[in-house]
């Protein structure tokens, strides 16, 4: 396992983050495909040994359960002061007024409930979710800060919008003196590209972390383009990420199997090896559901990919319509 900083940070994390949303009891929640606490563990622990010290959930994962058993067995089987735990706020988490949002009143609730879950005194790294249009960001930006004041967090953290949104929350908050963000977690794959245009550009010269999601684009990047599995099938919200240019992204897909089949390695190697390489990548986040995936994901990092591939990858891209900001 590689080590790197975290932005400008001195936090330390491993070169590859393991994504907790497959955690979680399944049918609570938005997704019926996740790994209950039993089948959730060993893979944890798997993650752990191949010395995986960053891990990401979210409030919302399963209703709040993924940072239950995720809380449950970074408890029982690391050290806290060996591992990173990120969660994430603004989704919704019950009916009704002040149930989802980045409210102070919502912020405040919400890292309580989250710290309860995960079983412990402090989340290293605390992110917003997405943007909330129904708040002023000064308002989110100072209660951020007053989590980090109160131990409850030790750096903030923000999600996909656009990169002049981003640029404000950074400079409102140096203005004021209130706690900066120092990573951006992104939604950057070989088949979503977008980011590089100014997103990228932007963590690279403020020093910014960036942990993309969706690194293989929810499989799609790790087998054929016309295999199928029950995730791809019942998850409607990947439908909405990569339906709309299936022959770019057929092509695409295409080249990574070349690539895989004359380097001997699983495409998904390949995909993540692509990202690694791509310069202001700090740490993809990967999720997990066989054994297999985490090795792959560990051995990407050893995999150098010469320009030719690297060329041959992104030859087929076309300019896509923003995806991934709500």
């Amino acid at each position: 396992m590689d080590y790197v900083r975290f932005g400008r940070t001195g936090l330390e994390v491993s070169r590859i983050c393991l994504g907790c949303m497959t955690y979680g009891e399944p049918g609570r929640g938005a997704h019926t495909w996740t790994l209950d606490e039993a089948r959730s563990r060993p893979l944890i622990r798997q993650a752990l040994e191949l010395g995986i010290t960053f891990f990401d959930t979210a409030n919302v994962y399963s209703d709040g359960t993924s940072e239950e058993i995720v809380g449950r067995a970074l408890k029982e089987m690391a050290r806290r002061d060996e591992i990173v735990i990120a969660t994430k706020v603004h989704g919704r988490m019950r009916a009704g007024p002040n149930g989802a949002g980045l409210s102070r009143k919502v912020i405040f609730h919400e890292i309580d409930a989250s710290l309860k879950r995960l079983g412990t005194d402090f989340v290293d790294l605390y992110q917003i979710h997405r943007l909330d249009p129904h708040t002023p960001i000064e308002e989110t930006l100072e209660a951020l800060h007053d989590v980090v004041k109160a131990g409850k967090a030790r750096y903030v953290g923000a999600s996909s919008m656009f990169a002049w949104q981003f640029s404000k929350a950074i400079y409102l908050a140096r203005h004021r003196g209130w706690t900066e963000f120092i990573s951006m977690q992104n939604h950057l794959n070989l088949l979503n590209r977008e980011e590089e245009r100014e997103m990228l550009p932007l963590c690279q010269d403020q020093g910014i972390a960036v942990m993309p999601w969706s690194p293989l684009a929810r499989g799609r990047l790790a087998r054929a383009a016309d295999a199928t599995t029950p995730r791809l099938e019942t998850d409607e919200y990947g439908k909405t990420l990569y339906t709309r240019f299936p022959d770019s992204d057929r092509r695409i897909i295409d080249a990574v199997g070349t690539i895989a089949a004359a380097r001997r390695v699983p495409r998904a190697q390949v995909a993540l090896a692509w990202l690694l390489q791509k310069p202001g990548v700090t740490t993809p986040i990967v999720g997990a559901s066989k054994p297999s995936h985490l090795t792959d994901a560990v051995a990407a990092l050893g995999l150098k990919l010469s320009t030719d591939e690297i060329t041959t990858l992104e030859a087929h891209y076309v300019p896509h319509a923003v995806a991934g900001f709500s």
